[in-house]
Formats: structure tokens, sequence, C-alpha cells
């Protein structure tokens, strides 16, 4: 069960780096925050390439860091616009939406299709995340606001394409890894995020320049925990199912909640339960899928 143990770690440091995300997008432009995500995670891995024997290259590694370079930029750039202008409450329920779009896409892409409990428990996660950023009172006034926003709120538009895009990147890191190794590939990965992303944010340096002396603690943070988010979830998928790890990585909305509570004072823990128990359930059945 290391692949389960690895994944619960990369939800647990999917929370924190969502905790200096948050913080950094209410003073930076939201292109800039991806891409200084990108670049100290770089930083923080590139040293790992001196400890690690370097892997024999497959064929397909260059062509899969190429497309995930292109999508992962596009993907974070949009998940940063959408959280900072929507509510979180609207947008974050639609990228929820990833594994539901694994399951079309993993079979296509890398003929990886999970058994019926595990399926079950892809879709208690589903729920449960969904639910636990609604809250009972959005649920009491619609179950399906996040959907009914689509037609109207710019955030949820972006969130779901997102959620479109990381159904994509993450069969792609999958074919990235069988082509190389965990470590190495996610710290190519990075690298090249971060370069495409450049020079956008060279183009609006002036603008921030003062809001990125204030912020930069914030933002090494947040590329630190994306880059134990990432090793983990990397070595992970490369010991069980796609769907599986980002599945239980959406977790992490559990742990954001219970940040929320303790470190902002925000309210509604009690009643976001439900759906944290849902959520629970899911990763057991799911856990029980590959026993």
């Amino acid at each position: 069960m290391t692949w389960l143990l690895l994944a619960i770690a990369t939800a647990f440091f999917e929370s924190i780096k969502d905790i200096f995300s948050k913080k950094s997008l209410h003073d930076i432009d939201s292109l800039a925050v991806a891409f200084f995500l990108m670049f100290f995670t770089t930083v923080f891995l590139l040293p790992v390439l001196f400890v690690i024997p370097i892997p024999e290259i497959g064929d397909r590694f260059w062509v899969a860091l190429l497309a995930s370079g292109i999508i992962n930029g596009i993907a974070w750039s949009l998940f940063m616009k959408a959280i900072q202008i929507s509510d979180l409450s609207k947008a974050i329920p639609l990228t929820g939406l990833t594994p539901a779009f694994l399951l079309i896409s993993s079979p296509i892409l890398v003929g990886e299709f999970p058994n019926e409990t595990g399926i079950f428990g892809i879709f208690l996660i589903i729920l449960g995340t969904y639910i636990l950023n609604l809250g009972k009172a959005a649920i009491a006034r619609n179950f399906f606001t996040p959907f009914l926003a689509l037609s109207r709120d710019r955030g949820s538009k972006l969130a779901l394409c997102v959620a479109l895009i990381w159904s994509l990147s993450g069969n792609i890191d999958k074919i990235g890894l069988q082509n190389s190794s965990p470590l190495f590939w996610i710290t190519c990965d990075s690298a090249l995020v971060s370069l495409l992303l450049l020079p956008f944010v060279l183009l609006r340096l002036k603008k921030i320049k003062r809001q990125l002396q204030k912020n930069w603690v914030s933002l090494m943070a947040m590329g630190l925990f994306n880059a134990l988010t990432i090793s983990c979830q990397m070595i992970a998928l490369s010991l069980t199912l796609i769907v599986y790890v980002i599945s239980i990585k959406r977790t992490s909305t559990i742990l954001s909640v219970l940040w929320g509570s303790l470190i902002f004072r925000e309210k509604g823990l009690q009643e976001r339960l439900l759906g944290t128990t849902i959520m629970v359930l899911g990763v057991c059945a799911i856990a029980f899928s590959n026993t």
C-alpha cells in the first residue's frame, strides 16, 4: 500500500500549497503566481538531479515533455485565474470532476481502467468533493449551483476547462514516467512550464515588482509544497492507476476546509462533515479495490 500512503501525502502537501496560493493571489497577478509556483518548484527539485541516477530516456519522453509543458502551463494559468475571480464554492467543485474525465481519457491514452469497486470509490470522492465545497446551506438552496454558474460565471468556466486539461495531463505524466523516472520527469516538466510562462511574466514585471517583493516568502513556500506534492504524486502514479491517485489527491479539499477553520477562522466546518465522510469512504473503497 505504498502508493496509498504517497497519494495521501500528495493530498496533504497539496492542501498546504493551496494556503500559500490563496495568500499570494490577493496581491499578485494570477499568471505571475502560476509562473512562480512552477519556478520555485523547479528550484527545490533541481538538487534531486545531483542525487538520483539519470534514467534511460525512452522514445516518447520528449514528445510527452513538450505536450505536458504546454498544457500544464495553460492549466495552471487558468486555475489561478479561476480561483482569483470566482468564489471557491463555485470553482473548486468543478475541478473535482477531473477523476470523472480520467475514466474516459485513461483507457484511451494509457489503457488503464479501474475495477467496479474502484469506480464506486471514485464516484464517492467526486460526490464528496462537490458536497464539501458547497456546504449544507448551498445544497439546500440549489445542489447544482456550480453547474448553473457555468452560464454566467467566468471563473467556473475556467475551472471546468482546467478539470478537462488535468485529465489529459495526468495521462501524459504517466507516459513521461514510463519513459524516464518519477523525480527526473517532474523536474524537467516543472522547468519547461516555468520557461514557457517566463515571457508573459517579464511583460508584467514592472507592474508587479513591488507585490513580488512583499510576497516572496509565500511564493517560495508555495513552490516548496508543490515540489513535495508532485514528487509524491509521480511516485504513486508509477505504482498504480492514474485515476486512483488523482481521486485521492482531490481529498486535499478536506484538509483545506480544516486549515481554513484553524488558520483563517472560516466557518462551516461541521456542516461539511457529510462531504468529508463520503470522501473518506471513497478512499477506503479505492484502497480495498487494490488489495
